[in-house]
C-alpha cells in the first residue's frame, strides 16, 4: 500500500518529501496534463521551424551555369545555352557535390554576338575559359524557387556561405544564453533577476524547452519517460517533416522566413494560457503560490485533496528552502575538482558534441542523396516519431547506456551501408535509417547528464554541455562540403563518428534505476560498482539483484511500497533544472 494510500485511509499523516510526492494527490496524468500536452504543439513548431529553415531559405539547385547575358534576348532553350557558352565540367568539379556534365564555374571567353550571327551554336573546346563574371542561371525544376543563397549567388568559390551564415546566430544567441545564465547566480535583486532571465530566453532554444519544462515538471515521474518522448517526437516530427512542403509550396525564401516565424504569436498568449513553475515558486519562496497552482491543478482534474496534505507540502518546501541554500555555493568549475567526476563530464560533453554533429551531418547530407531534397528530408524528419516509440517502451527496461550504444552504433553502420549503396532509392533509405538512429541516441542525451550530474551542480553542468554541443551546430553543416575533396568522404566522417559516439557512451556508468547522486562526492563515485557488461533488461545480472535488494531494504525501513515518490529515485529527477 503506497504513502499516499495510507493517507486516504486514515492510517497516519502523509508522507511528502518531495513535489514529486504531491503529484499523485492533485493528478499525475489527467486533463490539466492533457492540455499542456497539447499546448506543446506550436512551441514544437517553432522550435523545429527555427531549427531547420535556413536549410531551405540556403536551398541551391544542383544545376546551375553562367550567365550569358547575349544569349538572353533569344530563343534559346537552357540546353541550347549550355551546349554554346558551357565547357565541360573539369575533373575537380566531377568531384563536387551533385556534380553536373557542365561546368557550374566556367564559361568560354568568346564574343557570342558575332557566334550567333555566324550561325555558330556549338561550343568549340579551344576556346578560352573565364570564369562566370556575368552572373549564374539556375534549373528551378526541382527547387521551385530562388533561395537567399541562389538570389546572392553563393555559389563556386561562395558556397561555404550558406553554411557560415548560420554561425553569429547560432554563437552570439548561445553565448549570450550561457553568460547571462551565469550571471544569473549573481543577482539580488527582481530586477536583475528578470533582466537575467530575459537575456537568457533570447537563446536558441528555449522557446520549446521552456514550455517543454513545464509539462514534465507536472507528470507524474512514472509517465515522464512516455511524455517528455512522444511529445518531442509526434510535434517535432509532424513540424519537421511538414516544413519542405510549406517551404515548395510557399516557393519564396522571404515570406518563408516569415511564416516560419508566424506559430511564435502564441509567445505573447504565454502568461494567460501557461502556467507557471510551481517548482519556480518553491525555490523562489511563494510556497502560497505553489499551493494555489497545485490546488487550481487538483480541481481540473476532478480531484479532492485534504487540507493535512498541502500542510505537509508547505512544511517540506520550507526544508527544501533551507537545504538548497547550500547548492549557490558551487560553479560548474566543481565539476572538474575531482577526478573521476571530471572524466565523467569530459565524456558527456565530447558524447553531446559528436552526437549533434552527426544528427546535424545527416540533416545536411540529405541534399547530396537525392535530387528530390523535398522528400527525402521529410520522410528523414518522420524518424523522430518511431524514435520517440522505441525510446517510451524500451529506454526504462533497457537503460541509457546500451540504448545510447545501440543506436549510434547503427546509426554508423547505416551509414556505411549507405556509402556502400549505388545513389538512388536504397542510399537513401540507408540514410534515413542512420537519422533514425542518431534521433534515439539525441532523445537519450537529453536526459542522460541531468540523471549523472550530482544535485549541486546539475543545472550549470547540463547547461555547459549543451552549450559547448552547440558550437556543433557551428561545422556540422560543412560535412558535406567533404565531398569536394571525394564523395564518400560525408558518410564516411559521419559513420566513423558514430562509431567512436558509441563507445564512448560505453565508458559512462547506467542511471537506470540508480540513485541520484547529490554531492559532488557521490558524484565522483556513481557507478564504480557497476559492472562494465551490466544490461538493466537481464534480470539475473548481480547488479540488478543487488538493486532489488537495496529497493526491498529501503522499503521496510521507510514502510514505503511504490520507491516511485522517493526523492533519490532515478525518476525525479528536478526537470526545471535541465
Amino acid at each position: 500500500m503506497t504513502g499516499s494510500m495510507k493517507a486516504e485511509e486514515g492510517d497516519g499523516p502523509p508522507k511528502i518529501e518531495t513535489f514529486d510526492d504531491i503529484l499523485p494527490y492533485v493528478g499525475e496524468a489527467s486533463k490539466y496534463q492533457l492540455f499542456l500536452f497539447i499546448l506543446l504543439l506550436p512551441f514544437t513548431i517553432v522550435y523545429s521551424f527555427l531549427y531547420f529553415a535556413q536549410f531551405f531559405i540556403t536551398l541551391v539547385p544542383a544545376e546551375y551555369w553562367c550567365a550569358v547575358p547575349e544569349l538572353e534576348g533569344l530563343n534559346f532553350t537552357d540546353h541550347e545555352k549550355i551546349a554554346i557558352a558551357i565547357p565541360p565540367a573539369t575533373q575537380e568539379e566531377l568531384q563536387l557535390e551533385s556534380a553536373t556534365w557542365f561546368s557550374r564555374c566556367y564559361m568560354y571567353d568568346v564574343n557570342y554576338t558575332e557566334l550567333i550571327e555566324q550561325g555558330i551554336k556549338q561550343a568549340n573546346s579551344s576556346w578560352p575559359i573565364t570564369g562566370c563574371n556575368k552572373g549564374w542561371q539556375f534549373n528551378h525544376t526541382m527547387i521551385p524557387y530562388a533561395s537567399i543563397a541562389a538570389e546572392l549567388e553563393w555559389v563556386c568559390d561562395k558556397t561555404f556561405l550558406g553554411s557560415a551564415a548560420q554561425i553569429p546566430a547560432l554563437v552570439s544567441c548561445n553565448a549570450v544564453g550561457f553568460f547571462a545564465s551565469i550571471a544569473t547566480a549573481f543577482c539580488n535583486s527582481f530586477l536583475s533577476f528578470c533582466i537575467a532571465r530575459m537575456v537568457v530566453g533570447s537563446s536558441f532554444d528555449n522557446c520549446f524547452n521552456v514550455l517543454f519544462i513545464i509539462v514534465i515538471e507536472y507528470v507524474g515521474p512514472k509517465y515522464r519517460t512516455l511524455v517528455a518522448n512522444m511529445s518531442f517526437g509526434i510535434y517535432f516530427a509532424f513540424a519537421a517533416s511538414i516544413l519542405p512542403w510549406v517551404a515548395y509550396w510557399i516557393a519564396d525564401w522571404r515570406i518563408l522566413s516569415v511564416v516560419t516565424a508566424f506559430p511564435m504569436i502564441i509567445a505573447f498568449l504565454s502568461p494567460w494560457i501557461v502556467p507557471e513553475s510551481a517548482r519556480w515558486y518553491i525555490m523562489s519562496g511563494k510556497i502560497d503560490k505553489a499551493v494555489e497552482m497545485l490546488k487550481k491543478f487538483a480541481k481540473v482534474n476532478g480531484k479532492e485533496v485534504k487540507q493535512e496534505v498541502f500542510e505537509e507540502f508547505e512544511k517540506s518546501c520550507r526544508n527544501l528552502i533551507q537545504n538548497d541554500q547550500s547548492h549557490n555555493q558551487y560553479t560548474v568549475l566543481d565539476l572538474f575538482k575531482l577526478p573521476r567526476l571530471a572524466r565523467i563530464t569530459i565524456v558527456l560533453v565530447i558524447y553531446w558534441w559528436l552526437m549533434v554533429w552527426v544528427f546535424d551531418g545527416h540533416v545536411w547530407n540529405m541534399k547530396l542523396l537525392h535530387p528530390d531534397v523535398f522528400t527525402s528530408f521529410s520522410i528523414a524528419s518522420m524518424t523522430e516519431l518511431p524514435a520517440a516509440v522505441l525510446l517510451a517502451l524500451f529506454l526504462d527496461r533497457w537503460g541509457r547506456r546500451w540504448m545510447g550504444f545501440a543506436s549510434m552504433f547503427l546509426c554508423g553502420i547505416f551509414s556505411f551501408i549507405a556509402l556502400a549503396t549505388p545513389p538512388g532509392l536504397l542510399t537513401v533509405t540507408m540514410a534515413i535509417l542512420a537519422r533514425l538512429g542518431v534521433n534515439v541516441a539525441a532523445n537519450i542525451g537529453f536526459q542522460y547528464a541531468a540523471e549523472m550530474l550530482p544535485t549541486v551542480v546539475r543545472a550549470q553542468g547540463v547547461s555547459l554541455i549543451h552549450i559547448i554541443g552547440y558550437f556543433a551546430h557551428i561545422i556540422g553543416p560543412y560535412v558535406i562540403y567533404l565531398a569536394d575533396v571525394h564523395p564518400a568522404l560525408p558518410l564516411t566522417v559521419l559513420g566513423l563518428l558514430s562509431f567512436l559516439d558509441a563507445f564512448l557512451t560505453l565508458t559512462l556508468p547506467e542511471t537506470l534505476n540508480q540513485e541520484l547522486p547529490e554531492t559532488l562526492q557521490e558524484g565522483n563515485d556513481f557507478g564504480k560498482e557497476q559492472s562494465f557488461w551490466w544490461i538493466p533488461c537481464i534480470s539475473s545480472t548481480p547488479q540488478f539483484k543487488k538493486n532489488k535488494r537495496k529497493e526491498i531494504k529501503k522499503k521496510q525501513q521507510e514502510g514505503v511500497t511504490n520507491a516511485g515518490f522517493h526523492h533519490d529515485n532515478i525518476q525525479t529527477t528536478d526537470s526545471t533544472k535541465l
